[in-house]
């Protein structure tokens, strides 16, 4: 069996997110069915992780495994976009990995950035895909917040109640804040993480933003490890999957 390798775009907005479930599409649903009617077998596909309903990914990976080879990658990339074409779905590359690769568990690094909209007047062009915050927002309370959260720490307060990870304690290796005119784009590198951890983490860096917290409070909401201290997580629409390395 080959194991090739996909890197995948998806506008998350009308997807039950990444993973197959029974209430509704997901991402994973469309593309295991048109890589199947493509390929004329079942092709089950593997992804670096769920994306929650609403989160886009401008690079997310997954891998399949089959009994034939890719001869010509361009073409089969144009054939499976035009089967696609009809949802905001796109492959963006294919390739052939070694029998041990895995998307989920080769994974080094996962990069997820979040957008925010920071002006009164609504949003027409980025309506679900920034969180639109009318209230201005004081950027170096939210780097200052963000610092707090660098390194490797007991994450249980950014936790959702239905997590199933093994433990709350991840490394963030990156997080960085930075505006340009009224949007605001913030970074998180880590190896893995729980689920809605950067949600979670936005929403309260949000509420130092607009002064609602003040950094002793912010100190003592992470610190207590408790997901009831927590704030409401942000909008999963501005929530994008930017990059895997491996």
């Amino acid at each position: 069996m080959l194991v090739y390798q996909i890197k995948i775009e998806y506008l998350g907005t009308n997807f039950v997110g990444w993973q197959r479930q029974k209430n509704g599409l997901s991402v994973q649903e469309v593309l295991e069915t048109v890589l199947s009617d493509f390929f004329k077998r079942k092709i089950i596909l593997i992804g670096s992780g769920r994306t929650d309903a609403g989160v886009h990914a401008t690079e997310q990976s997954a891998h399949f495994k089959i009994n034939k080879k890719i001869l010509n990658k361009n073409h089969t990339i144009n054939s499976l976009n035009f089967f696609l074409k009809k949802y905001p779905i796109s492959i963006l590359d294919i390739k052939k990995r070694n029998k041990t690769f895995h998307a989920r568990h080769s994974a080094k690094e996962r990069t997820y950035k979040y957008f925010i909209i920071n002006r009164p007047a609504s949003l027409a062009i980025e309506m679900n895909k920034a969180w639109h915050i009318k209230k201005k927002i004081n950027i170096a309370s939210m780097k200052k917040g963000a610092n707090l959260l660098l390194g490797t720490h007991d994450f249980s307060t950014f936790r959702a109640s239905s997590c199933n990870a093994k433990s709350p304690i991840k490394t963030l290796k990156k997080i960085s804040i930075k505006k340009n005119k009224n949007k605001i784009v913030l970074t998180f590198v880590s190896k893995s993480f729980l689920q809605q951890q950067v949600r979670s983490m936005v929403g309260s860096l949000k509420r130092l933003g607009e002064g609602n917290w003040d950094f002793e409070h912010f100190r003592k909401v992470f610190y207590s490890k408790k997901r009831s201290m927590c704030a409401s997580p942000a909008p999963s629409h501005g929530l994008y999957l930017t990059k895997i390395n491996y």
